[in-house]
């Protein structure tokens, strides 16, 4: 079984996605086949993994997804180092389930702790002490320091790891060049930032020269042994031959999904709305993911033949499913940030906004209303929403009954209209019976 390594800090932003694809790139360049996953539901950390070790990257998601699914995912992609980028901070979950923590434990792989030390000395050797000693099961290999202001910092700092006995792997100096732009939704998307191959061989070389690579590969242990994966855990195949939107504005799909509906026989066609292009017409499913349809929004509208395809498509009954930017564009507009309106397909009564902005944030639990690409009358779908947009009005059934991870009901409910239906939340599994 692949060994591994989950990249994890004590908060977010502390540079632990900056370490990640600087250790995937690192060792890739070593010839070492890497294996990249992500813990939690994150769409676009993964797009980077994939460019860093040329292997695609798969979501370990603690709260959605049951050991067996889990352990599952990292057995059938075998590789000479397996490492994990942590969401989050390391023990952070939701309702007690989901944490980083959760998914080291369960594969039994150690954990490489990124500590951001600006500002600090030996505060940050107590605070990963109190990493290694919160939970016995998860196993602290080392710390790498992120942010480091000079020689004389870390030589402030070195001495209390040695004291605590505490392996100190490396530090990397406060050099903004290792650091990669964001926008609202974490990091521009891997497809819209310029130089990133000489960007990732940037923070390698930087890994490189700064940290013991040696000594944190021999820190990697094999996953503890699981089943197969659960063919029941993941949401079916929508069709036969499922007409996939795949371009800078719809680019938000799971690799796990995709690789069950291949698995389960399904052709997956992909196409693009930007470029004007319709859905396969023998496709007997359409699956529109989210993205940024809100930067695109021009584009989308006057995209004549996509809605002309989609249109027909609804007119022979063939299931189609939009997920938060998908759903928004099956819907009748899109004002955007600066308050201009954009008619979308007109699928379903849904207009949107992002000129009222209104952050949705968190896991949901949904049963379905009634039947869809997403499942039968009576499914329950686990799934995450992440959005900004504001509904300005909605006028189709609802599709399901929808709670977030304490069960509190939610205001999310999706739409359908015939075969057409949308829903904000992306889905990751289908719940346990």
């Amino acid at each position: 079984m692949t060994a591994g390594v989950v990249v994890a800090a004590p908060r977010s932003g502390a540079g632990k996605t900056t370490v990640a694809l600087g250790l995937m790139r690192a060792f890739a360049r070593r010839g070492l086949a890497v294996q990249p996953f992500k813990c939690g539901p994150d769409y676009i950390d993964p797009a980077f993994h994939r460019v860093a070790t040329g292997r695609p990257s798969y979501n370990l998601d603690g709260w959605a997804m049951g050991s067996d699914a889990l352990t599952g995912l990292v057995e059938g992609h075998a590789a000479d180092l397996a490492i994990a980028e942590g969401v989050m901070g390391l023990f952070d979950g939701i309702g007690g389930r989901g944490a980083t923590a959760d998914i080291a434990a369960l594969l039994g792989w150690p954990v490489v702790l990124v500590l951001d030390v600006k500002g600090q000395t030996e505060t940050a050797a107590a605070i990963a002490l109190g990493c290694v000693k919160y939970r016995p099961d998860v196993a602290i290999a080392g710390v790498i320091l992120n942010r480091v202001a000079s020689a004389r910092h870390l030589g402030l700092i070195s001495p209390a790891f040695e004291r605590i006995g505490l392996k100190l792997f490396g530090a990397l100096s406060n050099d903004p060049r290792l650091t990669l732009p964001e926008r609202h939704l974490g990091l521009v998307q891997a497809g819209e930032t310029a130089g990133l191959e000489d960007r990732l061989d940037l923070l390698a070389k930087a890994l490189e020269e700064q940290v013991d690579l040696d000594a944190l590969l021999k820190s990697a242990r094999p996953a503890g042994a699981g089943r197969a994966a659960d063919s029941s855990a993941f949401i079916d195949p929508p069709g036969q031959r499922v007409a996939l939107a795949s371009d800078k504005a719809f680019s938000f799909m799971y690799p796990h999904l995709l690789e069950h509906w291949r698995v389960r026989g399904a052709e997956i066609r992909p196409f693009s709305p930007l470029a004007d292009e319709a859905p396969a017409s023998d496709a007997d499913a359409v699956w529109l993911p989210g993205g940024y349809p809100e930067l695109h929004a021009g584009v989308l509208a006057s995209a004549g033949r996509f809605h002309a395809g989609l249109h027909a498509c609804a007119g022979r009954g063939v299931p189609i499913h939009g997920e938060c930017g998908g759903y928004m564009v099956l819907g009748q507009g899109i004002e955007d940030a600066d308050g201009k309106r954009h008619a979308m397909t007109g699928l379903l009564a849904l207009e949107t906004s992002f000129a009222r902005r209104s952050l949705h944030l968190g896991y949901r639990t949904a049963r379905l209303d009634a039947a869809c690409a997403l499942g039968p009358a009576g499914t329950t779908v686990l799934g995450h929403e992440f959005h900004y947009a504001s509904v300005l009005s909605a006028g189709d059934e609802a599709l399901v009954e929808c709670r977030d991870a304490s069960g509190a009901v939610v205001a999310e409910a999706g739409a359908h209209r015939g075969p057409v239906s949308g829903t904000f939340f992306h889905a990751i599994s289908k719940g346990r019976s």
